[in-house]
């Protein structure tokens, strides 16, 4: 084992993380080998980790200390930030400099960075095809990311930038399913009209990765975008039906009712969904099936990943 190269994790027990974690732990002729970064090292999911042969190590984002002593001695960093758990993009920027700067001081050789866009490139803050968020962002959960994406590049750091898509998971865990309407039946609800969404299983996005990863030197430098499948609202609504066995009927709302939905982070969302929807070609175009599917031969479909999760999806 000693010989093997260290990957620092982050969010090593959530959900892109986790899914790396397992990647590497699961795979026996691996070159490398796990160190799990959480925030509570006796959490079940750290200590399944722990079991699997991770070697667990408690840090915090906003703890620039915490950080160097995580990343020292890894070889690859997976540097990932979670702005749902405080919905600032100030405060996602700050965390990215802190890992970025402590990823430079310890001298990791491949950090990969997992980003967005951001969407001010496209949508400056004075175009009001869409509400200005925060006072300094259109999809603030996108343009923290990839604006923090600077320092990486500013400090130097062999780093690979990849660009994930929609978690089907969100179906789940994010209250994004199927939900019953005041006639009874069951809508899925996304205001996409005909476009496609870029969609991934959240496990593969760990896989993909992990590809990266074994694939040496030859990403750093780059901007990945992944992808398990480019699907339209309509389509994922037959598939649903498929998987659930009961109707699901596609509600592609206007933009402005979505921001109007009121649960927490819905003008983000819906900000979100404009941008997809109004730069598709572009969105769509930069997400590679056939590339992600090289990183991870066992990426999922959303017919498979709906198949395979239909029991958990919330019908409501």
């Amino acid at each position: 084992m000693s010989d093997k190269k260290i990957i620092a994790v982050i969010g090593a027990t959530g959900a892109q993380g986790g899914g790396l974690a397992r990647a590497i732990l699961s795979d026996p002729g691996t070159e490398f080998k796990v160190r799990a970064i959480t925030r509570n090292a006796n959490s079940e999911k750290a200590l399944a980790l722990s079991k699997a042969g991770a070697e667990v190590v408690t840090a915090d984002l906003d703890d620039a200390e915490s950080l160097k002593k995580a990343f020292k001695g890894a070889y690859g960093l997976y540097a990932v930030t979670n702005f749902w758990e405080h919905f600032s993009a100030d405060k996602e920027i700050e965390q990215t400099k802190k890992t970025a700067a402590a990823a430079k001081a310890t001298d990791v050789k491949h950090v990969i960075r997992s980003t967005l866009e951001d969407t001010r490139k496209w949508v400056p803050l004075d175009d009001n095809r869409m509400p200005t968020l925060a006072g300094k962002y259109k999809v603030p959960h996108f343009d923290g990311k990839g604006e923090g994406d600077r320092f990486f590049k500013e400090y130097g750091i062999p780093t690979t930038f990849l660009l994930t898509s929609f978690y089907w998971d969100n179906l789940i865990y994010f209250g994004l399913g199927p939900k019953k309407g005041e006639d009874g039946k069951y809508y899925f609800t996304i205001p996409m009209g005909d476009r496609k969404l870029p969609g991934i299983a959240a496990e593969d996005i760990g896989k993909c990765a992990y590809g990266i990863f074994k694939s040496g030197s030859g990403y750093i430098g780059k901007t990945v975008g992944i992808s398990g499948e480019h699907i339209t609202g309509k389509q994922m609504t037959e598939t649903l039906t498929n998987a659930l066995g009961v109707e699901i009927n596609y509600s592609s709302v206007p933009f402005d009712v979505y921001r109007g939905f009121g649960f927490p982070g819905a003008d983000d969302i819906g900000n979100m969904f404009q941008f997809k929807h109004d730069f598709n070609d572009y969105f769509c175009g930069v997400r590679n099936i056939e590339e992600s599917k090289r990183l991870n031969p066992e990426l999922q479909s959303f017919e498979t990943w709906a198949r395979i999760n239909k029991n958990a999806i919330p019908l409501e």
